[in-house]
């Protein structure tokens, strides 16, 4: 059977993350470690204990996404023998999670993936003021009519689609009255709901031009290796096997939509039929189910996780 490992994004975090996993295991214990001695911060407290305002924090919660990711992982490799590119044919990240999986494909070094983390989240903190900017979630609505409905909303600002999910699950971003005006015009349109969500700033929107212009440096100083197995990148939905690539992806994804349900047709396309997503929450498995209600999906955050799926599979 083809798999492909998956590698959640931001909303996925939740207090507690990761601690089950680095009670039980050592190798869990040493990502986090290696991720807070990166960063020179005690990351792994704020992932732990939050307080949850603060393990939110954009520039916080990105890196903490990535160790609990990549903590989940290591536990598969050393306790099982498991290999990400014996295992799988693809890997693919949202949004964040992009770093999470280049990380795991052997790409980026822990380290590099949570300082780039941290830098990214800071970024996209400083791109926007507090409160200009807004994202909503669009129900009941394909992508290319949320993308209509952001162009006419916009009037002069911005306002775009940031995320196409799944089959009539799609995100808006820009500023927030354009927003605003998006929504009603997409309830107007048959949209089932629309939901504000809880962010510091509108991501992957043309707002966030200066984050890309701050990560971009960034990225070319960092050493990138060839991977292990092929990265599905988010702005073009598409593998990606050259390391050349990479760094001009990762700085286009900070303004690009994330092309989600894409990618989860390119999956298919690759004839994979189970999807494993590693780290907090289970959004990414729910996803790649409403994208194909055939595709197998497994989320695995905690020990117990681990375990089941470990009998149950063929690994």
């Amino acid at each position: 059977m083809k798999r492909a490992f998956l590698f959640p994004g931001q909303g996925s975090q939740k207090t507690g993350m990761g601690h089950a996993l680095a009670q039980e295991f050592a190798c869990a214990r040493e990502v986090f470690a290696e991720v807070d001695e990166a960063l020179s911060l005690p990351l792994s407290r704020i992932a732990w204990e939050g307080p949850a305002d603060e393990l939110t924090l954009t520039q916080n919660a990105q890196p903490a996404l990535m160790a609990t990711s990549m903590a989940a992982l290591r536990v598969l490799e050393s306790e099982a023998g498991v290999s990400i590119d014996g295992q799988a044919v693809l890997a693919a990240g949202h949004s964040l999670g992009e770093y999470s999986a280049l990380a795991a494909a052997g790409v980026l070094s822990l380290a590099d993936a949570a300082r780039l983390l941290r830098l990214r989240g800071e970024a996209m903190q400083r791109a926007v003021a507090p409160g200009e900017g807004a994202m909503a979630a669009v129900l009941g609505l394909e992508a290319e009519a949320a993308a209509q409905i952001a162009s006419e909303a916009a009037e002069g600002q911005v306002c775009a689609l940031a995320n196409d999910n799944a089959p009539g699950q799609c995100v808006l971003s820009g500023h927030a009255a354009a927003v605003e005006r998006a929504g009603e015009l997409a309830r107007t349109r048959g949209a089932r709901r629309v939901v504000p969500l809880a962010v510091s700033a509108p991501f992957h929107c043309p707002l966030m031009a200066p984050a890309a212009e701050e990560m971009r440096a960034a990225l070319q100083s960092v050493e990138m290796r060839a991977p292990r197995l092929p990265v599905v990148a988010n702005v073009t939905a598409q593998p990606v096997s050259e390391a050349a690539a990479i760094a001009g992806l990762l700085e286009r994804q900070i303004t690009a939509m994330v092309r989600w349900r894409e990618s989860m047709a390119c999956l298919q396309a690759h004839g994979v039929e189970a999807v494993v997503e590693l780290g907090a929450g289970s959004v990414l498995a729910g996803l790649a189910r409403r994208c194909d209600k055939d595709m197998q999906a497994a989320s695995l955050g905690a020990p117990a996780e681990i375990r089941e799926y470990l009998q149950q599979s063929d690994v």
